[in-house]
Protein backbone atom coordinates (compact mmCIF):
# COMPACT_ATOMS: atom_id res chain seq x y z
CA UNK A 1 0.00 0.00 0.00
CA UNK A 2 1.66 3.14 -1.10
CA UNK A 3 0.47 6.87 0.62
CA UNK A 4 1.46 9.83 2.53
CA UNK A 5 0.98 11.06 5.94
CA UNK A 6 1.87 14.23 7.30
CA UNK A 7 1.40 15.54 10.84
CA UNK A 8 -0.28 19.09 11.33
CA UNK A 9 1.64 21.56 13.03
CA UNK A 10 -0.69 22.02 15.78
CA UNK A 11 -0.46 18.35 16.17
CA UNK A 12 3.17 19.07 17.10
CA UNK A 13 2.74 21.88 19.28
CA UNK A 14 0.95 19.71 21.21
CA UNK A 15 2.67 16.89 21.52
CA UNK A 16 5.51 19.40 22.16
CA UNK A 17 3.66 21.37 24.87
CA UNK A 18 3.20 18.01 26.53
CA UNK A 19 6.35 16.68 26.62
CA UNK A 20 7.81 20.04 27.73
CA UNK A 21 5.87 19.78 30.97
CA UNK A 22 6.25 16.63 31.98
CA UNK A 23 10.30 17.33 32.38
CA UNK A 24 11.02 18.33 35.87
CA UNK A 25 11.25 21.53 36.76
CA UNK A 26 9.05 23.11 34.65
CA UNK A 27 6.24 24.72 35.58
CA UNK A 28 4.70 25.53 32.62
CA UNK A 29 4.65 26.06 28.90
CA UNK A 30 4.24 29.76 27.60
CA UNK A 31 5.68 33.22 28.80
CA UNK A 32 6.53 35.05 32.32
CA UNK A 33 5.32 38.07 33.67
CA UNK A 34 1.67 39.68 33.47
CA UNK A 35 -0.97 37.61 31.61
CA UNK A 36 -1.41 40.60 29.11
CA UNK A 37 1.74 41.13 28.16
CA UNK A 38 2.07 36.66 27.39
CA UNK A 39 -1.18 37.39 25.22
CA UNK A 40 0.78 39.94 22.66
CA UNK A 41 4.08 37.91 22.48
CA UNK A 42 4.59 35.75 19.99
CA UNK A 43 3.18 31.86 20.40
CA UNK A 44 5.14 29.86 23.27
CA UNK A 45 5.63 26.87 20.97
CA UNK A 46 7.19 27.76 17.57
CA UNK A 47 7.21 25.33 14.60
CA UNK A 48 9.21 25.84 11.57
CA UNK A 49 9.57 23.64 8.30
CA UNK A 50 12.75 23.62 6.45
CA UNK A 51 14.69 21.80 4.19
CA UNK A 52 16.87 20.06 7.11
CA UNK A 53 13.88 19.66 9.09
CA UNK A 54 11.84 20.48 11.86
CA UNK A 55 12.77 23.53 13.87
CA UNK A 56 11.13 24.04 17.18
CA UNK A 57 11.15 27.31 19.47
CA UNK A 58 9.11 26.45 23.00
CA UNK A 59 9.33 28.98 25.81
CA UNK A 60 8.83 27.77 29.38
CA UNK A 61 8.21 28.80 33.02
CA UNK A 62 11.21 27.31 35.50
CA UNK A 63 10.37 26.09 38.70
CA UNK A 64 12.20 28.02 41.82
CA UNK A 65 15.48 25.60 43.10
CA UNK A 66 16.09 23.56 39.66
CA UNK A 67 18.97 24.55 37.76
CA UNK A 68 17.72 26.02 34.66
CA UNK A 69 20.59 24.99 32.52
CA UNK A 70 19.49 21.20 33.52
CA UNK A 71 15.76 21.80 32.76
CA UNK A 72 15.85 23.12 29.19
CA UNK A 73 18.39 19.80 28.42
CA UNK A 74 16.02 17.91 29.80
CA UNK A 75 13.10 19.82 27.36
CA UNK A 76 15.05 19.48 24.38
CA UNK A 77 15.22 15.94 25.09
CA UNK A 78 12.00 14.97 25.66
CA UNK A 79 11.06 17.24 22.82
CA UNK A 80 13.37 15.62 20.48
CA UNK A 81 12.18 12.25 21.95
CA UNK A 82 8.71 13.21 20.72
CA UNK A 83 9.13 14.56 17.78
CA UNK A 84 11.70 11.81 16.27
CA UNK A 85 10.13 8.90 17.48
CA UNK A 86 6.82 9.01 18.37
CA UNK A 87 5.84 11.41 15.47
CA UNK A 88 8.15 10.31 12.94
CA UNK A 89 9.14 13.60 11.98
CA UNK A 90 13.01 14.98 10.99
CA UNK A 91 14.17 17.18 14.20
CA UNK A 92 16.67 19.86 13.03
CA UNK A 93 16.70 22.44 16.11
CA UNK A 94 14.82 22.79 19.53
CA UNK A 95 15.70 26.12 21.08
CA UNK A 96 13.98 26.29 24.74
CA UNK A 97 13.84 29.66 25.99
CA UNK A 98 13.65 29.75 30.30
CA UNK A 99 11.00 33.53 30.17
CA UNK A 100 10.89 32.54 33.91
CA UNK A 101 10.24 31.47 37.47
CA UNK A 102 7.58 30.92 39.35
CA UNK A 103 5.46 28.64 40.39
Amino acid sequence: MTGTVSVAHSVVARMVRRAAVGAPGVVRVGRGGPALLARLAPPAVEIRERADGLHVRITIVGRPGHDLRVVGRDVREAVAATVERLLGLGLAEVTVVVDGVGE
